[in-house]
This record gives structure tokens, sequence and C-alpha cells, in this order.
């Protein structure tokens, strides 16, 4: 999708990251009429359930739910992608076209290593994307791209517990976000459609779908609310002055 501004682009290492951790802030996005994308880096094709067929699907009907201006998968590695000059230079290709004022990304520190790699990955790139010396051609037109830097660049928090610099309220949209999560169906529990000629994993039973809900609230109760999505970043965020923080 060639020339497509989005406000807010949120990257993720495996398909259903985002969803698990950031889909009820993008589904409230989304419904103010914020143009919003995901980026997959990988296609999760490592998986013990699934394939990268089935996900790539799945990952589409999600985008659907979710309300997405757009979303792509750019095929790297799964547990092999590295940070390098190459694979640096394709997440700034992508920061080029999509030019989005605020880019969400992975964990900085997570169980899984892909994860806090992908963070850094993505963080390191919005930062190389905004030098103009940095050469870089569109995808879809081979045009050479304008230098781009979001304006804010913030982690969104997965399986380990990290403390919040912000949270994001997510009541009302948290029936939005585990649909968008379900439409996973090959890795995630779903009594209405049963799975099980896939072998269990630790988060294909209902208890982890569960956990994901008391994150959310555990996320809410620290900022007051019923609901809510942490995140943190590498830098703390500005206001225009304390009435910002009501």
């Amino acid at each position: 999708m060639a020339g497509t501004n989005v406000d807010v682009c949120a990257f993720g290492a495996h398909p259903d990251d985002v969803e698990l951790s950031a889909g009820g802030t993008l589904a409230k996005l989304a419904e103010s009429g914020a143009k919003t994308a995901i980026v997959d880096l990988t296609q999760g094709e490592l998986g013990t359930r699934g394939s990268a067929a089935l996900r790539l699907e799945e990952a589409q009907a999600s985008a659907q739910i979710l309300g997405l201006a757009h979303r792509e998968n750019l095929q790297l590695a799964d547990g092999f992608f590295s940070i390098d000059e190459p694979q640096l230079k394709t997440i700034i290709e992508v920061i080029r076209r999509l030019r989005p004022e605020i880019v969400l990304a992975n964990a900085l520190e997570d169980r899984h290593p892909d994860h806090g790699r992908a963070a850094e990955l993505v963080s390191r790139a919005c930062f190389l994307s905004g030098l103009r010396k940095i050469e870089t051609r569109e995808k879809f037109t081979s045009e050479s791209q304008e230098a781009w830097r979001p304006r804010a660049v913030w982690h969104y928090i997965q399986d380990h517990w990290r403390d919040p610099d912000f949270v994001v309220d997510i009541a009302g949209f948290e029936t939005v976000k585990e649909r968008a999560i379900l439409a996973f169906q090959s890795q995630f529990h779903n009594a209405e459609k049963p799975n099980e000629q896939e072998p269990a994993t630790p988060i294909s039973s209902p208890e982890f779908l569960e956990t994901v809900k008391g994150r959310s609230l555990a996320m809410g109760r620290l900022a007051g609310l019923r609901l809510g999505e942490g995140f943190e970043g590498q830098r703390p965020p500005a206001v225009a002055d304390l009435r910002s923080l009501l």
C-alpha cells in the first residue's frame, strides 16, 4: 500500500503481539477516527500451533475487527531476525512510507527473546529514519524516500510485568480486543471453536486469556481506571501543562 499516511503504527514481532497488549488502544483510536496500522515483523512460523499461511489469514481477520487502515507482514525470520543494516532499512522503509506520528513497539524486555530484540530494532529504526543521508526506496514504486521520524515511540507491556509510564483507558473496548485476539483461532482457546487437533501450549489454555483480562484490570487499577493498557518509553512523555494529566 503505497503512500498511506497513518496516525499510529504498531509493530509486533509476531502476529497477535499487538492484539494482546495494545488491541484496546488501537480499537479506541480507530473508533475516534484515527488511522491505525499494524506491521508484523515475522509470520510467527516457529509457533507450535498453526502455520504461517493460517496466521496471515487470522491477522487480516483481526485487522477488520480492529478497524485498521493498513496491515502488512515483513516476513523477517521468526526467532532469527537481527538488528543489522538490511533489517533496519526494512523498518525505515515502512516508517517513511506510512509516516506515523506515533509508533508502538514490543516490550523492552520480555519472556520471548524476539520481543526485546524487536523493541530495539524498531526504536533504532525510528531514529535512523529521520536522518536524510540514509537512503531508502519505496517498496512499491522504487522511488527515493524522504526522511521521517515519528514524534513518539511507546512500548506496550507484554508477558513480564513492567511499571508503565502511562496507562490508556480501554473501558468499553474490551470486547473488541477479545474478538481481535480470538481471530487467531490457531493460537488461543476458543470455547465456541475448539481446536483439539493441535498440541497444547502455554497460551492455548483458557487460563491464559484470563491473565490477559487480569492484566487490563491491574493496569487500569494503577491509574484509577476500570481497564487499561500500559505503555513505557525510553524518554518521559511531555505534556503541555499539569491539566493534561487529569
